[in-house]
């Protein structure tokens, strides 16, 4: 048998970007393994990708082939065949309808990061914005508070360290992220091989957590107040930059007597950290270089936006931003960074259009004259967005056109009107990014798209020939637009050569980034005080409040990344499941003690979202009053049919109308 080995990347929604070794025997995948020489994971994949990429990634009986009609119930899953002409004629014929009926505004697209490359992810976008579609902000439903919070802050949220600056740093702060989980290479390699000091700070004592030289275990909730009194230390003792905070700062006598007040008792009593520990990571951190990593998750809360503008101060404060070793991190928009200024090649040419949040979907889709046709793509909302029973009655209405673009039959697919098969990422041409590692990676097809699935753009190409639309951004290729970006991001390798390689960095050199002290703010400086957020009816400042611990005995529910699954891709793979094993809640042993419960134990989670039933287990990783219950499995796998986010309500964040899934309120008892 001839053996071949293709060079690929993984596309997924992590901060690692692996590099792939697609071994072909006789033109058919054979296995998907890691890439040895890439210097993201320098050998094996994570776990969930190996099973994942080597079981239904690559099984015909597992993936959608051809287009489907319902034919039975919503939510059903009956389904007939059809073809390809037939399903984009009817889809088109609707869209065509609906829009002259009630405007295209009563047209809505969903979509996330079920895949991340530059193509599949962004083209069908211009489809939406071009007939004048509403988009459900995808940010909405994971980060928005932080992007607009550190918007009012730095003038962009994307903008954040090169790893590579690391062997200049003496200290590396990871707040409210969990690599082990979320970025298993970047936990495995990059953090442990850093010659600095770790620091942890998280409400959970995940794997990171617990390897890390230092874990602040805060409360939920306490994270602004904890950065203020790591402030006051620094304040104190003479620790901050005060030659930085007058070049490049806004704000700061406005914050100052703040600070002051918030002492390192003062700290300790609000967020369950010791004095002595504030005091410690405080000197620290201040004598850097050090990095801030803000991680997705603490922004999840009520106060997120003003956690994210506290945290800020870390490094403005301080000056650990824009020089080697230093950097404050949240994403970075590496095909952005890499345009050096220039235009950005993740675009949608169309102009864009109004967007929604995803918290104001679950009622929208249950108001018939709102929503008249929901069209979903790269994603699977029921598991994935608040209040599911919400969710299922408004994609259970016989007026709603429902569209589903997907590699797999989704809870959310079960409900279309239409179904159309996507290709996977092994089976087309696209050109990926890590958002940490500063380098981009070819996604070579490997193998013909399985059954009569088609990759999105595609999909959406031959819609737009359908409905009889002419605009040229809608047709172009997707070798033009691999060729445009890679040269916007002045990447020296041809597409066959960057194949050949494997991945490119974005520079030869470590980038620092912000070297210039240039924000894009306002006032071109660091804006601890915004005008623009006192414009927007929000504080001038942020503040030191932390929220208050749970009372009438309800307990806070925090669902974070499960380590098995990728947001909720992979939720469908058998082995992946057989791994995770039944949804457990975790509980502190007090608690545990108090309610008479054991390991194993089943318990109960109720709000006014739902019920939900857990196998419960007791671990001090979570602190008193707190739960743990990951996040994103597939509901229809579930015995209940049901995930956490039954039981999560769609109350938005003090910004960005984003998610506050972390400040979950529930009650918990033994069945």
């Amino acid at each position: 048998m001839s053996k071949t080995t293709i060079k690929t990347t993984c596309p997924r929604d992590c901060y690692d970007g692996c590099g792939i070794s697609v071994v072909m025997r006789d033109g058919a995948i054979s296995r998907v393994a890691g890439n040895p020489d890439h210097p993201a994971n320098r050998g094996p994949l994570c776990g969930k990708c190996a099973i994942a990429y080597n079981g239904v990634w690559i099984d015909e009986n597992a993936r959608l082939t051809q287009p489907l009609r319902r034919s039975g119930p919503k939510g059903s899953g009956a389904f007939e065949a059809i073809s390809w002409d037939e399903a984009l004629e009817e889809v088109a014929k609707k869209l065509s309808a609906i829009s002259q009926d009630h405007g295209a505004n009563s047209i809505y697209h969903t979509h996330y990061t079920g895949t991340c490359s530059v193509i599949a992810n962004s083209f069908p976008e211009r489809f939406f914005n071009h007939i004048g579609a509403i988009e459900i902000d995808p940010d909405t439903v994971c980060n928005k508070a932080g992007h607009v919070a550190w918007g009012y802050v730095f003038g962009d949220s994307c903008n954040g360290f090169d790893p590579r600056t690391v062997k200049d740093s003496k200290c590396v702060m990871v707040w409210g992220a969990n690599p082990s989980a979320s970025a298993p290479h970047v936990h495995k390699l990059w953090l442990k091989e850093a010659d600095a000091t770790t620091i942890v700070i998280d409400p959970v004592r995940h794997e990171t957590a617990a390897e890390a030289d230092i874990h602040l275990h805060l409360h939920p909730g306490s994270d602004a107040a904890l950065a203020f009194s790591l402030l006051h230390v620094m304040q104190r003792d003479g620790l901050l930059d005060e030659d930085f905070i007058a070049n490049h700062v806004v704000g700061y006598d406005e914050v100052a007597a703040q600070i002051k007040s918030c002492t390192p008792q003062w700290g300790e009593d609000q967020t369950g950290v010791a004095a002595d520990l504030i005091e410690r990571v405080a000197k620290i951190y201040a004598e850097g270089p050090s990095l801030l990593w803000m991680g997705q998750g603490v922004q999840r809360q009520r106060s997120g936006g003003n956690i994210f503008r506290a945290c800020a101060m870390l490094p403005a404060l301080t000056g650990n931003i824009g020089k080697p070793g230093a950097g404050a991190y949240y994403l970075n928009s590496t095909f952005s960074i890499a345009a050096r200024g220039g235009a950005s090649p993740e675009f949608s040419i169309s102009e864009e259009g109004p967007t929604v949040s995803q918290m104001d979907i679950p009622a929208l889709l249950n108001s018939p004259d709102t929503i008249r046709s929901y069209f979903v793509w790269n994603c699977n909302p029921i598991a994935s967005n608040p209040n599911q029973s919400a969710m299922r009655s408004g994609l259970a209405r016989d007026d709603l056109f429902t569209v589903v673009a997907d590699c797999f039959m989704t809870d959310t697919a079960k409900y279309a009107d239409i179904v159309l098969p996507a290709a996977s990422f092994l089976e087309f041409d696209d050109l990926n990014a890590s958002y940490f590692h500063l380098m981009i990676g070819p996604q070579v097809k490997c193998a013909d798209p399985i059954g009569e699935s088609l990759p999105n753009q595609e999909i959406f190409r031959r819609l737009a020939a359908k409905m009889g639309l002419d605009a040229p951004e809608l047709f172009e290729t997707d070798q033009d637009i691999i060729h445009e970006t890679l040269a916007a991001c002045q990447i020296s390798q041809t597409w066959d050569e960057l194949k050949e390689i494997g991945w490119a960095y974005i520079s030869e050199d470590t980038l620092v980034l912000w070297g210039d002290k240039n924000f894009a703010t306002p006032s071109g400086k660091i804006e601890i005080a915004s005008a623009q957020a006192e414009e927007d009816g929000l504080p001038l400042v942020p503040h030191s409040n932390a929220d208050t611990h749970s009372a009438n005995g309800t307990m806070r529910l925090l669902s974070p990344a499960d380590k098995m699954l990728m947001n909720s891709s992979y939720g469908n793979d058998p082995k992946v499941r057989e791994q995770m094993g039944a949804a457990t809640v975790t509980i502190h042993p007090d608690d545990a003690g108090r309610l008479e419960l054991s390991n194993g134990d089943t318990v109960a989670l109720e709000n006014a979202g739902g019920r939900a039933t857990f196998t419960a287990r007791v671990s001090d990783i979570v602190n008193p009053g707190s739960l743990l219950a990951p996040k994103s499995r597939w509901p229809g796998f579930e015995p209940e049919s049901a995930n956490v986010n039954l039981l999560h309500l769609p109350q938005k964040t003090d910004m960005g109308e984003s998610t506050s899934v972390h400040s979950t309120e529930v009650r918990l008892e033994k069945v």
